[in-house]
């Protein structure tokens, strides 16, 4: 009995495993692995660990760090330049601060040798002694030396008093100085940690990618950049630029171009790297003419000018933060440092969304 019992419990067993097996859309979905780790490698021949879709928000997420990062080393350009003039201003300062010292010294020495010759002369000075001569122009001349001498120490003490007053001015200054360029410091440093910290973030996820994908990667960026240069083209956006550039902008232009190829770096103003700013500040220095050092100053203290009057050497702002800058070289193109990685190339200058135009030598 028992054992037929036990046969009947197995063959109960066996049809239901049988019955879960046959009738598994009834059952809840299993859940799904995750996609293949970024450093797992793929065999050959099998299907790609991305879709174009996935790449493409790869692409998205790698350029938002690479604009954050353009941003942040923009901050940092600014500080760099503030501190560099407020270093120049504190040394100044501490020149006239030891000019001032020397000058209230010499001027305290006048006094004293003033005070000594009075002591002599039963504290009278020498025109006050011959006032007192009852020869009459001797009493005249005695007159003008006692008005020059009041003349000399009135000037004296007013000079001293100057000069004191100025060497607080300058004290207080050099001061005031010294705290904004420490603040300035701390405000370079912290960009420079935004910085390192946005690219090491995109660097980590585009070296977890393969090489193929990698491939595939740089193919979507150029296709996006393709894509928005048509659109601009097709927008009539350029249709009647036909300006031709100045001397100054045909010197900046040799010079940008002559920078293609080599690499970007953030913070870089050559000679053989760049970041996108430095490499159009330098090349309108080469054109000897001196601009902001970064795209959100060139942007906001250059004069602007409308698209269709754009020329060759014109620098064109991108983004709504200004936080890149290309330089317009004609026939729809710009020379700009696009990123890290990168190196210095042509693009379309509608390959990115622009903000404005301005122009160095207007």
């Amino acid at each position: 009995m028992n054992r037929r019992h036990c046969a009947t419990a197995a063959i109960t067993l066996v049809c239901a495993l049988a019955l879960l097996t046959s009738t598994g859309q009834a059952m809840a979905a299993p859940t799904p692995e995750p996609p293949p780790s970024p450093s797992a490698s793929s065999s050959a021949g099998s299907p790609p660990r991305y879709s174009n879709a996935d790449l493409e928000k790869v692409r998205e997420q790698i350029d938002t760090l690479y604009r954050k990062a353009a941003a942040a080393t923009d901050a940092y350009n600014l500080a760099e330049e503030q501190t560099k003039k407020q270093s120049g201003e504190i040394v100044k300062l501490a020149k006239a601060i030891v000019d001032g010292q020397a000058r209230i010294a010499a001027l305290k020495d006048r006094a004293g040798a003033q005070a000594r010759e009075q002591y002599r002369n039963g504290g009278l000075p020498p025109g006050a002694q011959l006032a007192l001569s009852n020869d009459p122009k001797l009493f005249l001349d005695g007159i003008n030396k006692v008005r020059q001498s009041q003349q000399a120490s009135k000037s004296l003490l007013t000079d001293l008093n100057r000069t004191q007053e100025d060497l607080e001015t300058y004290t207080q200054d050099a001061s005031a100085n010294w705290e904004k360029l420490e603040t300035t410091r701390v405000k370079q440093a912290k960009a420079k940690k935004k910085i390192n910290a946005r690219i090491k973030a995109a660097e980590k996820i585009e070296s977890q990618l393969e090489e193929k994908e990698r491939d595939r990667l740089r193919q979507l960026e150029r296709n996006a950049a393709d894509k928005a240069q048509t659109a601009w083209l097709s927008s009539g956006a350029v249709k009647d630029v036909s300006g031709e550039a100045s001397e100054g902008g045909a010197a900046a232009v040799a010079f940008a171009t002559a920078q293609i190829g080599k690499p970007y770096v953030w913070g870089a103003e050559g000679p053989g790297s760049y970041d996108c700013s430095g490499l159009t500040s330098q090349a309108w220095l080469a054109a000897k003419r001196t601009i902001p050092r970064t795209s959100q100053e060139q942007w906001r203290l250059l004069p602007r000018i409308d698209i269709q009057d754009m020329r060759p050497g014109d620098l064109i702002i991108y983004h709504a933060d200004a936080s890149h800058v290309g330089m317009y070289v004609g026939d729809g193109s710009i020379v700009h440092a696009p990123r890290p990685g990168r190196d210095v190339t042509l693009a379309g200058a509608g390959s990115m969304k622009i903000l404005g135009v301005v122009r160095p030598d207007k």
